[in-house]
């Protein structure tokens, strides 16, 4: 636990970062990139949406998350006929009192894995869409505010398979990264197979007061005007690509100062170096820049690698600062 003091260590923070990503990364084989993804998410306020087919360890990563930073973790299997009071919770009827009272849904957790998010349809993704906005829902006309933190972790198949609802742009907005989760190759599927379960390593935690510290520590996190004026040139050349459709909003860019802040502080910094940038702009770019059709066309890429090649080329067109 980070002492109570004025200033964060540093060191401590990358270090314990690391520790962590050691330690999880042993246990699910090749996480240890997505979870600094997901650290920089919770650390900036916000979430992470994680895509892949079933079976690799989605809820597995998201639990040892949660188990790491000593919080509660509720996971939530989204389905067809769900209504957003499976979610949020309903009001229902005492008959000890013989008063209405409300009772909490799932949602009232501090990590929430929301498995598969694109088999629910419209009405509850917008009931989940308030929760991540807002960190409160409505019921029977009050408000009753989310434990902090909050942070969200969900999952997504594959747009193809079937029984699947597009997530609403509203919602996907609201995620700070996409990370695209693949097979393992043959090296980390033969480590796989030889991990030792009966072992229990040593946990290092980071507690919930000090993720706390860490999202008021962000905002302190120096940027020089360089690197602003290198993130709007960022941004403004997704809107001016002739392979995209829809660039990047103002918010994105707003989005983009605060992850490139937290990524600096889970790497120990207090300043923002322009590689932070490079870290995290393709998976906060991939799922807001809507490509023309020609760019899909060109490419027999899926439309998720075609992202990443035009996100590629606009990094290298734009010029770095030193």
């Amino acid at each position: 636990m980070v002492e109570k003091s004025s200033k964060l260590d540093l060191n401590y923070i990358r270090n314990t970062v690391k520790a962590i990503s050691d330690e999880i990364g042993a246990r699910v084989i090749g996480s240890k990139d997505t979870i600094k993804f997901m650290f920089i998410a919770i650390v900036s306020n916000n979430h992470i949406l994680l895509e892949g087919v079933p079976g690799l360890a989605k809820t597995m990563l998201a639990n040892e998350f949660s188990s790491h930073l000593k919080m509660q973790f509720k996971r939530v299997q989204f389905t067809p006929d769900m209504l957003p009071s499976d979610i949020m919770g309903n009001i229902v009827f005492n008959l000890e009192t013989r008063k209405m009272e409300f009772r909490e849904g799932p949602v009232f957790t501090n990590v929430l894995l929301a498995d598969e998010i694109n088999r629910t349809p419209a009405k509850v993704q917008s009931a989940l869409l308030e929760a991540m906005e807002e960190k409160h829902v409505s019921v029977g006309g009050t408000t009753h505010n989310l434990p902090s933190p909050f942070f969200v972790i969900a999952t997504q198949n594959p747009i193809e398979q079937e029984g699947t609802f597009p997530i609403a742009e509203a919602l996907m907005d609201r995620f700070l990264f996409r990370v695209i989760l693949t097979y393992p190759n043959r090296g980390d599927e033969i480590r796989i197979l030889n991990r030792d379960f009966k072992k229990q390593d040593t946990q290092t935690y980071i507690d919930p007061e000090t993720i706390l510290r860490m999202r008021d520590y962000v905002n302190d996190v120096y940027v020089s005007f360089e690197i602003k004026e290198y993130m709007v040139d960022l941004m403004r050349k997704t809107r001016e690509s002739n392979k995209v459709y829809i660039g990047a909003s103002p918010r994105t860019t707003a989005k983009l100062l605060t992850a490139s802040r937290a990524c600096a502080l889970v790497h120990g910094r207090d300043f923002v170096v322009p590689e932070d940038l490079y870290y995290i702009a393709p998976f906060l770019l991939n799922h807001r820049l809507i490509l023309k059709p020609e760019a899909l066309m060109d490419t027999a890429d899926s439309g998720v690698d075609a992202a990443f090649k035009v996100i590629d080329e606009i990094l290298g067109e734009v010029h770095q600062p030193r």
